[in-house]
């Protein structure tokens, strides 16, 4: 059961958004398209009691997309936050996405701007939980901050030294990406099973490569490698009848969700039955306010809840703190490409034992970002007050 929230009366006094980036000797590969750097845009919300709260905004793609959101926290976000009374969240959630719903559609930013209102809404949270001295999957109504994770972002290239570096690590399940090559994909998923301990679960991302008939031509194929999942094999705006007919050919679990964007497009591709696991993006729509209940509508329909991530150590920590809230069997997603704006800030996910990790007792999200140590990365900063 979720802690009653600590409100005092205090108001939203200063934001201020913060953008990093940090180049990298490996480009991380999708079927759509490569990162050739490693962005991050921090939000940070003080109030008039000097209590400050930390989040995060989801900006991978494309490559200069992390100064705009950034600039959508400041000059879009703040006016409608500064100076009020700091009550629940979750209104102020709602009444964010409520007052930017013509301009999302007038602008054609309705993606950016949910993505910014969703680091606002982390860094709420985490400013709330602050205040209530408690971890913020304590505050929320978990019970254990004690988590499973999975090592992700396997590259089609040689992905065997990245699963056993992960594997020594302490990850005991691994995500690939595929849709490159029938050849390739094949290739690289037989050469992990020969390496990898053959308990380990092996997850599949498509990144939206294929038509229907690609994806069971696909699934024919790697199937026999005992797949966890198979992530994204279809463009995520594909009807849901598509992906119905997907899940009743193939002997694979469906996996999605990091797409979609509504809490109604969340309900209906729940209530499909489709998808065998679902996997919302806190940093990239809805945040802890909107992902909370659907986190638990996954649950309670039987499907396997395991949050979406590919940023900075901050978003990784919050998505953390919700899986830890709600429960069950599902992992974190923890990618393992080089990034040291999340290795920084990810704190304890970064001890992984016997494919676990345990959140700390601190309060909020654990960590207070050091910015001295973030200098280094500083591409932008913006003040609103």
């Amino acid at each position: 059961m979720m802690q009653t929230l600590p409100l005092t009366g205090s108001a939203i006094c200063e934001i201020r958004s913060y953008v990093y980036r940090t180049p990298i000797s490996s480009p991380v590969q999708t079927s759509f398209g490569t990162m050739r750097d490693r962005p991050m845009v921090l939000v940070r919300i003080e109030d008039t009691e000097g209590m400050v709260g930390w989040g995060e905004i989801w900006c991978n793609f494309p490559a200069c997309g992390a100064e705009h959101r950034a600039r959508l926290v400041t000059s879009v976000l703040a006016p409608l936050l500064l100076g009020r009374t700091l009550v629940d969240p979750s209104e102020m959630w709602s009444d964010l996405t409520n007052k930017t719903e013509i301009l999302a559609i007038q602008s054609g930013e309705r993606g950016p701007i949910a993505q910014a209102i969703a680091g606002v809404d982390i860094a709420l949270w985490d400013l709330v939980a602050r205040r209530s001295d408690l971890p913020l999957w304590r505050l929320l109504g978990g019970e254990s901050g004690t988590i499973g994770v999975y090592a992700s972002g396997l590259n089609p290239d040689e992905p065997e030294r990245a699963a056993l570096t992960a594997q020594r690590a302490g990850y005991r399940a691994f995500k690939l990406k595929v849709g490159f090559d029938d050849a390739l994909d094949e290739r690289n998923v037989r050469v992990l099973r020969d390496i990898l301990d053959p308990a380990a679960a092996l997850m599949l991302d498509a990144n939206q490569a294929w038509d229907v008939e690609g994806a069971i031509q696909a699934a024919a194929r790697l199937g026999r490698y005992a797949i966890g999942w198979l992530e994204e094999p279809l463009r995520a705006d594909r009807p849901l009848n598509d992906w119905q007919q997907l899940a009743a050919t193939v002997n694979i679990p469906l996996a999605a969700g990091e797409n979609i964007t509504s809490a109604e497009d969340f309900y209906a591709a729940i209530a499909s039955g489709a998808l065998g696991v679902v996997q919302p993006d806190i940093a990239k729509w809805g945040g802890f306010s909107a992902c909370r209940s659907i986190a638990r509508a996954i649950r309670e329909q039987g499907r396997r809840f395991c949050p979406h991530y590919l940023g900075g150590g901050v978003g990784l920590l919050a998505s953390a703190h919700l899986l830890a809230a709600i429960g069950g069997d599902g992992l974190l997603e923890v990618d393992t490409n080089e990034n040291p704006l999340r290795d920084i800030l990810a704190g304890s996910i970064n001890v992984v034992r016997e494919g676990h990790v345990t959140l700390p007792e601190h309060p909020g999200l654990g960590i207070l970002p050091d910015l001295g140590e973030l200098a280094a990365f500083t591409v932008a900063h913006y003040v609103a007050s």
